[in-house]
């Protein structure tokens, strides 16, 4: 979601300095117009077409923010977070770090809450038990 949300609260940002004045439609096609990588464009293609055929509830740039957030906020994040557990290394540093971060990526992956635990508790299950063979290793 960081990243949902950092895009957003760009978007807001340069709203706010030079578009407060313009139609919520430029607003809206402004903001799509940024909408650009992979499964995103698909999405921005077809919420552009519904738009033309008048088929969308979005009308302001605060829906379509909403429908973003809605769209790809909690499951891409998810991925995300899953992927940045599974391609965590070690690099040199101590166990405790290393579990730190661990604890970082995971805290806001909504994974402990999700289906996905059990592929998560599996991860982690393995990466204590590489953290247990290093430290082994270094004694």
């Amino acid at each position: 979601m960081e990243d949902v949300s950092a895009f957003i609260n760009m978007a807001c940002i340069y709203i706010r300095m030079k578009m407060m004045e313009k139609a919520a439609t430029t607003q809206v096609a402004w903001v799509l117009s940024y909408v650009q990588r992979e499964i995103a464009e698909a999405w921005k293609d077809n919420l552009m077409d519904e738009l033309a055929k008048g088929e969308s509830e979005v009308e302001t740039v605060e829906q379509l923010f909403s429908k973003i957030r809605n769209d790809f906020g909690e499951t891409l994040e998810e991925e995300r977070k899953i992927e940045q557990l599974r391609t965590i290394e070690q690099k040199g540093r101590t166990c405790n770090e290393y579990v730190q971060e661990f604890k970082k990526v995971i805290r806001g992956s909504g994974c402990y809450e999700s289906p996905k635990k059990k592929q998560v508790s599996h991860t982690f299950k393995h990466l204590i038990a590489n953290i247990k063979s290093y430290n082994r290793d270094k004694i």
